[in-house]
Protein backbone atom coordinates (compact mmCIF):
# COMPACT_ATOMS: atom_id res chain seq x y z
CA UNK A 1 0.00 0.00 0.00
CA UNK A 2 1.30 3.53 -0.71
CA UNK A 3 2.21 6.06 1.57
CA UNK A 4 3.04 8.36 -0.91
CA UNK A 5 1.05 11.62 0.11
CA UNK A 6 1.16 10.74 3.97
CA UNK A 7 1.77 12.62 7.15
CA UNK A 8 3.68 10.39 9.37
CA UNK A 9 4.14 11.97 13.24
CA UNK A 10 7.10 10.01 15.20
CA UNK A 11 7.71 10.95 18.88
CA UNK A 12 10.98 10.34 19.99
CA UNK A 13 12.09 10.87 16.31
CA UNK A 14 15.79 12.51 16.62
CA UNK A 15 18.15 9.33 16.67
CA UNK A 16 17.67 5.58 17.23
CA UNK A 17 14.49 3.91 16.16
CA UNK A 18 12.64 6.91 15.46
CA UNK A 19 15.03 8.14 12.98
CA UNK A 20 15.40 5.15 11.40
CA UNK A 21 11.60 4.58 11.14
CA UNK A 22 11.21 8.70 9.34
CA UNK A 23 13.73 7.21 7.08
CA UNK A 24 12.10 4.00 6.28
CA UNK A 25 8.67 5.94 5.59
CA UNK A 26 10.14 8.62 3.61
CA UNK A 27 11.33 5.77 1.18
CA UNK A 28 7.75 5.16 1.09
CA UNK A 29 6.73 8.76 -0.07
CA UNK A 30 5.77 9.88 3.29
CA UNK A 31 6.33 13.36 5.04
CA UNK A 32 7.36 13.14 8.56
CA UNK A 33 6.50 15.33 11.67
CA UNK A 34 10.12 15.18 13.91
CA UNK A 35 9.45 15.21 17.17
CA UNK A 36 12.32 15.78 20.07
CA UNK A 37 12.74 17.02 23.54
CA UNK A 38 16.13 18.16 23.96
CA UNK A 39 18.11 16.50 20.84
CA UNK A 40 17.53 19.84 18.48
CA UNK A 41 20.81 19.09 17.01
CA UNK A 42 20.11 15.77 16.35
CA UNK A 43 16.37 16.70 14.74
CA UNK A 44 17.91 18.94 12.81
CA UNK A 45 20.44 16.79 11.46
CA UNK A 46 18.15 14.29 10.28
CA UNK A 47 16.80 16.78 8.45
CA UNK A 48 19.51 17.52 6.78
CA UNK A 49 19.74 13.64 5.89
CA UNK A 50 15.86 13.29 4.86
CA UNK A 51 16.33 15.80 2.30
CA UNK A 52 19.79 15.37 0.95
CA UNK A 53 18.89 11.19 0.35
CA UNK A 54 15.38 12.34 -0.91
CA UNK A 55 15.18 16.09 -2.13
CA UNK A 56 11.91 18.08 -2.11
CA UNK A 57 10.38 15.97 0.91
CA UNK A 58 8.35 17.25 3.58
CA UNK A 59 10.04 17.01 7.45
CA UNK A 60 9.76 19.42 9.97
CA UNK A 61 10.88 19.40 13.58
CA UNK A 62 8.97 19.82 16.74
CA UNK A 63 9.56 20.06 20.31
CA UNK A 64 8.04 19.19 23.19
CA UNK A 65 8.62 17.68 26.84
CA UNK A 66 5.72 14.90 26.75
CA UNK A 67 5.58 14.51 30.47
CA UNK A 68 3.49 17.30 30.20
CA UNK A 69 0.24 16.57 29.35
CA UNK A 70 -0.37 20.18 27.69
CA UNK A 71 2.84 20.16 25.65
CA UNK A 72 1.33 16.77 23.99
CA UNK A 73 -1.64 19.15 22.87
CA UNK A 74 0.54 21.71 21.62
CA UNK A 75 2.52 19.18 19.70
CA UNK A 76 -0.58 17.92 18.15
CA UNK A 77 -1.93 21.22 17.33
CA UNK A 78 1.71 22.53 15.95
CA UNK A 79 1.89 19.52 13.43
CA UNK A 80 -1.80 20.22 12.14
CA UNK A 81 -1.19 23.66 11.66
CA UNK A 82 1.98 23.35 9.91
CA UNK A 83 1.53 20.11 8.16
CA UNK A 84 -1.88 18.97 8.68
CA UNK A 85 -3.30 16.72 10.64
CA UNK A 86 -1.05 13.13 11.12
CA UNK A 87 -2.25 10.25 8.91
CA UNK A 88 0.54 7.53 10.86
CA UNK A 89 0.93 7.64 14.83
CA UNK A 90 4.23 6.40 15.77
CA UNK A 91 4.58 6.26 19.45
CA UNK A 92 7.98 6.14 19.97
CA UNK A 93 8.56 8.18 22.85
CA UNK A 94 9.50 7.22 26.07
CA UNK A 95 11.77 6.83 28.89
CA UNK A 96 13.05 4.48 31.75
CA UNK A 97 13.47 7.45 34.80
CA UNK A 98 15.10 4.98 36.93
CA UNK A 99 16.94 1.65 36.45
CA UNK A 100 16.80 -1.10 39.11
CA UNK A 101 17.69 -3.71 37.52
CA UNK A 102 15.77 -7.89 37.20
CA UNK A 103 16.73 -8.29 40.70
CA UNK A 104 16.54 -4.40 42.27
CA UNK A 105 14.45 -3.93 45.18
CA UNK A 106 10.45 -2.58 44.60
CA UNK A 107 11.04 0.08 47.54
CA UNK A 108 13.43 1.80 45.17
CA UNK A 109 10.90 3.13 43.01
CA UNK A 110 8.75 5.34 44.47
CA UNK A 111 4.74 6.02 43.82
CA UNK A 112 6.24 9.10 41.94
CA UNK A 113 8.66 7.26 40.09
CA UNK A 114 6.43 4.97 39.22
CA UNK A 115 3.51 7.48 38.24
CA UNK A 116 6.12 9.90 36.51
CA UNK A 117 7.03 6.68 34.13
CA UNK A 118 3.46 5.80 33.30
CA UNK A 119 2.64 9.62 32.54
CA UNK A 120 5.31 9.89 29.83
CA UNK A 121 5.42 6.39 28.43
CA UNK A 122 1.56 5.73 28.52
CA UNK A 123 -0.39 8.86 29.30
CA UNK A 124 1.12 10.97 26.57
CA UNK A 125 0.52 7.97 23.87
CA UNK A 126 -2.63 7.97 25.29
CA UNK A 127 -3.49 11.59 25.12
CA UNK A 128 -2.26 11.70 21.26
CA UNK A 129 -3.40 8.95 20.25
CA UNK A 130 -6.61 10.50 21.46
CA UNK A 131 -6.11 13.87 19.26
CA UNK A 132 -5.31 11.81 16.21
CA UNK A 133 -8.24 9.44 15.64
CA UNK A 134 -10.96 11.87 14.86
CA UNK A 135 -9.46 13.07 11.67
CA UNK A 136 -8.36 9.60 11.08
CA UNK A 137 -12.02 8.43 11.71
CA UNK A 138 -13.16 10.92 9.33
CA UNK A 139 -11.05 10.55 6.27
CA UNK A 140 -11.34 6.42 6.98
CA UNK A 141 -7.67 5.63 7.17
CA UNK A 142 -4.99 5.82 10.29
CA UNK A 143 -2.36 3.44 11.21
CA UNK A 144 -1.15 3.77 15.03
CA UNK A 145 1.64 2.16 16.28
CA UNK A 146 2.85 1.68 19.83
CA UNK A 147 6.34 1.47 20.75
CA UNK A 148 6.10 -1.08 23.32
CA UNK A 149 9.23 -3.47 24.89
CA UNK A 150 9.85 -7.34 25.78
CA UNK A 151 9.68 -6.06 29.15
CA UNK A 152 5.75 -5.79 29.00
CA UNK A 153 5.59 -9.66 29.17
CA UNK A 154 9.28 -10.41 30.63
CA UNK A 155 9.63 -7.94 33.42
CA UNK A 156 12.42 -6.66 31.44
CA UNK A 157 16.16 -5.07 32.93
CA UNK A 158 14.65 -1.75 34.34
CA UNK A 159 11.96 -2.39 36.74
CA UNK A 160 8.65 -2.75 37.14
CA UNK A 161 7.79 1.12 36.93
CA UNK A 162 8.93 0.59 33.20
CA UNK A 163 7.92 -2.89 32.47
CA UNK A 164 4.18 -2.31 33.53
CA UNK A 165 3.66 1.28 31.26
CA UNK A 166 4.57 -0.46 28.21
CA UNK A 167 2.27 -3.68 29.12
CA UNK A 168 -0.33 -0.98 29.46
CA UNK A 169 -0.29 0.04 26.31
CA UNK A 170 -1.36 -3.24 25.15
CA UNK A 171 -4.21 -3.42 26.01
CA UNK A 172 -4.98 0.11 24.76
CA UNK A 173 -4.17 -1.12 21.50
CA UNK A 174 -6.33 -3.64 21.22
CA UNK A 175 -9.04 -1.92 22.46
CA UNK A 176 -8.39 0.90 19.51
CA UNK A 177 -7.65 -1.65 17.07
CA UNK A 178 -11.26 -3.27 17.91
CA UNK A 179 -13.60 -0.18 17.58
CA UNK A 180 -11.49 1.28 14.86
CA UNK A 181 -11.05 -1.39 12.77
CA UNK A 182 -14.00 -0.40 10.31
CA UNK A 183 -12.85 3.02 10.26
CA UNK A 184 -9.98 1.85 8.14
CA UNK A 185 -7.49 2.36 11.09
CA UNK A 186 -5.46 -0.14 12.17
CA UNK A 187 -3.52 0.02 15.64
CA UNK A 188 -0.27 -2.21 16.63
CA UNK A 189 3.00 -2.40 18.66
CA UNK A 190 6.41 -3.27 18.29
CA UNK A 191 7.88 -5.09 21.19
CA UNK A 192 11.92 -4.65 20.67
CA UNK A 193 14.26 -6.29 23.39
CA UNK A 194 17.57 -4.53 23.32
CA UNK A 195 18.27 -1.99 21.07
CA UNK A 196 21.58 0.05 20.27
CA UNK A 197 21.84 3.59 19.43
CA UNK A 198 19.09 4.28 21.67
CA UNK A 199 19.17 6.57 25.31
CA UNK A 200 18.01 3.28 27.19
CA UNK A 201 20.96 1.24 25.81
CA UNK A 202 23.41 3.82 25.81
CA UNK A 203 26.19 1.63 27.79
CA UNK A 204 24.94 -2.42 26.93
CA UNK A 205 26.11 -4.99 29.56
CA UNK A 206 27.66 -8.20 28.64
CA UNK A 207 24.63 -9.83 30.89
CA UNK A 208 22.38 -7.92 28.63
CA UNK A 209 23.97 -9.45 25.59
CA UNK A 210 23.86 -12.93 27.28
CA UNK A 211 20.08 -12.52 27.23
CA UNK A 212 19.55 -12.65 23.88
CA UNK A 213 19.88 -16.12 22.36
CA UNK A 214 21.12 -14.57 18.91
CA UNK A 215 23.98 -12.98 20.65
CA UNK A 216 23.78 -9.64 20.42
CA UNK A 217 21.94 -6.54 20.59
CA UNK A 218 19.01 -5.24 17.93
CA UNK A 219 19.72 -2.16 15.58
CA UNK A 220 16.87 0.82 15.30
CA UNK A 221 16.49 -0.78 11.11
CA UNK A 222 15.37 -3.87 12.55
CA UNK A 223 12.49 -2.74 14.53
CA UNK A 224 11.83 0.57 12.12
CA UNK A 225 11.07 -2.48 9.25
CA UNK A 226 9.06 -3.91 11.19
CA UNK A 227 7.03 -0.58 11.91
CA UNK A 228 6.91 -0.13 8.28
CA UNK A 229 4.80 -3.20 7.83
CA UNK A 230 2.60 -2.29 10.06
CA UNK A 231 1.70 1.26 8.58
CA UNK A 232 1.68 -0.80 5.01
CA UNK A 233 -0.33 -4.04 5.47
CA UNK A 234 -3.91 -2.50 6.14
CA UNK A 235 -4.94 -6.18 7.19
CA UNK A 236 -2.63 -6.26 10.05
CA UNK A 237 -4.38 -5.00 13.12
CA UNK A 238 -4.57 -5.60 16.28
CA UNK A 239 -1.20 -6.95 16.83
CA UNK A 240 1.97 -7.20 18.82
CA UNK A 241 5.12 -7.79 17.13
CA UNK A 242 7.99 -9.57 19.83
CA UNK A 243 11.60 -8.49 17.94
CA UNK A 244 13.63 -9.84 20.37
CA UNK A 245 16.47 -11.87 19.39
CA UNK A 246 14.73 -15.31 20.44
CA UNK A 247 14.11 -13.97 23.77
CA UNK A 248 10.82 -15.20 23.98
CA UNK A 249 9.36 -18.52 22.30
CA UNK A 250 6.33 -16.45 20.89
CA UNK A 251 4.02 -13.40 21.35
CA UNK A 252 2.33 -12.18 24.49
Amino acid sequence: MSLKGRIALITGCSGGIGAATALALVRQGCSIAIHYNSAKEKAQALVQTLQAAFPGVIAIIFQADLSDYENVRRLHSQVVDQMGHPDILFNNAGGTLKTIGRMGNIQDISIEDFENTWKLNTGSSYLLTQLCIPHMVEQQYGRIVFNSSVAAGTGGVIGPHYASSKSALHGLLHWIASRHAKDGITCNAVAPALIVETTMMSNPTDEMRNMIPVGRLGVPNEIASIVELLVTNAYMTNKIIVADGGWTPSAF
